[in-house]
């Protein structure tokens, strides 16, 4: 197969899956891998995680490589990053002369072992492999992956008064690597005497501006607030406090939350998850109470306008593979454009930006609220929309019924504070973050893609219908039978 066809904006489905799950082009990785390990080393599985395709220009998948060598660790799990395409690889850009003295970095600090190199190329099918901890842009990276680099951190923080016992020895694991984006690392004590420090990474704030990326500084800022308000405010919530911010190190280190995501949760139990649901409502409502002026300068507000362009980039993959859905999506996106405009506004204050069930843990009696990276100025009607959507998307195969019942849950915490006007925005809110979920969250390498995908939307479509019904006004016309394209 033709890799640059594949890529193509004339790409299928079968040519993108091709690449992602033929023996072929699993064969090709696994070659690649072995290239750059020892000779005695073997690659097992590499489990896909991950993928984002940009018709004509790349495709980028982040595996889970199972490494087994002659070392005293014997088995690895590293993280890999492959990119297809001529516009690829993500650390390009930032020049090979810097990824070679950060690999070099990493081989004498021990961080790389057992791989001898990592990065690859392979120019026949336009491929880059990257291995963790490499990564051009955040070059911290491979000092904050070094045990004993973690030890001194940790000690010469805060860090070290709240989780107890000064000079630990740490193992370091990669929870999150996407070369060139985020990057999120767990520090384990091996004595077990201190506590389990969580490490998320951000670009220096003078090249976060230039890449229009969060800081660091911002999102220990935003964060701390945000636990003050809900611990004077809240009750029985709070937010996940950050430890420390370390400039030197871009960093931004994060106690262990005890407890379980709301999400896992209700998989146990969905008879139990009805007040943790309403508590979580009421803790966003409470939130949404944070005065902006104590939070400091979170940016110009984000409108709805804004978030529908967004959705509408982040499904640029889907007119090419599937043509019908795609126009769905862009009717859908210009219908929820104009009644927004029909509804009742309200000026934005603090939103979460990205209020997911997976952010909101419990343990018992306390609820926690965290990933603040993404606040913003908004209508706080997003927030709402945004969980709801996610709970249908995380709960699709559950009646209708018992979904309206979870979802009742929520509003009869939030509600008792928040004007109706808001609560049918939300709703609006709720569609496009439906195709959001279709289009961000539901994995091209899944079974059922296409026909996940194209439900979701259909949702939200639907939502909007039920919104549409209830104010009396008439339903947006269905797209033309003719304008449908075969998929």
């Amino acid at each position: 197969m033709n890799i640059s066809d594949a890529l193509s904006g004339f790409a299928k489905l079968k040519d993108i899956r091709w690449i992602l799950l033929s023996a072929t082009a699993r064969k090709v990785l696994v070659d690649q891998l072995r290239a750059l390990l020892p000779a005695a080393a073997a690659v097992g599985p590499c489990r896909l995680r991950e993928v984002r395709f940009k018709p004509g220009r790349k495709a980028t998948a982040y595996y889970e490589a199972f490494v087994t060598a002659e070392s005293p660790e014997g088995r690895h799990i590293r993280p890999v990053a492959v990119t297809w395409g001529p516009a690829a690889h993500p650390h390009r850009q930032e020049g090979a002369v810097a990824l070679d003295k950060l690999q070099a970095e990493a081989l004498r600090r021990g961080v790389a072992a057992p791989f001898r190199q990592l990065m690859a190329d392979f120019p026949e099918w336009t491929m880059q492999v990257s291995v963790w901890p490499l990564d051009a842009r955040f070059t911290q990276l491979v000092r904050l992956s070094d045990p004993q680099h973690v030890r001194g951190l940790l000690a010469d923080t805060e860090v070290t008064a709240a989780q107890a016992r000064p000079r630990s020895e740490y193992s370091v694991t990669a929870i999150k690597y996407r070369p060139g984006k985020c990057h999120v690392l767990r520090y384990d004590p091996l004595d077990r005497q201190a506590g389990t420090v969580f490490a998320k990474l951000y670009i220096g704030e003078e090249r976060a501006r230039a890449f229009r990326r969060e800081d660091g500084a911002r999102a220990f800022r935003v964060a701390s607030k945000a636990a003050d308000w809900l611990a004077e405010h809240g009750e029985g919530a709070n937010c996940l406090r950050p430890l420390a911010y370390v400039a030197e190190d871009a960093v931004v280190l994060y106690p262990r939350v005890v407890g379980a995501p709301l999400s896992d949760c209700a998989q146990r139990s969905r008879s139990g998850v009805a007040r943790w649901l309403q508590r979580a409502g009421a803790a966003l409502c409470t939130l949404h109470r944070l005065p902006a002026a104590l939070v400091g300068p979170l940016g110009p507000p984000h409108d709805f306008a804004a978030e529908t362009r967004l959705i509408a980039k982040k499904s640029d993959h889907i007119p090419t593979l599937l043509p019908r859905v795609g126009s769905e999506i862009e009717a859908l996106l210009d219908g929820a454009r104009e009644l927004h405009e029909r509804l009742p506004q309200e000026p934005p204050s603090f939103a979460h930006g990205d209020l997911k069930s997976e952010h909101i843990w419990v343990a018992p009696g306390r609820l926690t609220v965290m990933d603040f990276d993404t606040s913003h100025l908004a209508d706080p009607a997003l927030d709402v929309g945004c969980f709801l959507a996610d709970w249908q998307f995380s709960y699709a195969a559950c009646d209708q019924a018992e979904l309206r019942e979870m979802r009742e849950s929520f509003l009869a915490g939030y509600a008792r504070g928040a004007p109706k006007e808001r609560l049918i925005r939300a709703r609006l809110y709720e569609a496009i973050e439906l195709v959001k979920c279709a289009v961000r969250r539901v994995q091209l390498f899944e079974r059922g893609w296409a026909s996940r995908t194209a439900g979701l939307v259909g949702r939200a479509q639907a939502v909007i219908n039920d919104l549409q019904l209830s104010l009396g006004l008439p339903l947006r016309p269905p797209i033309p039978q003719e304008s449908r394209q075969l998929q």
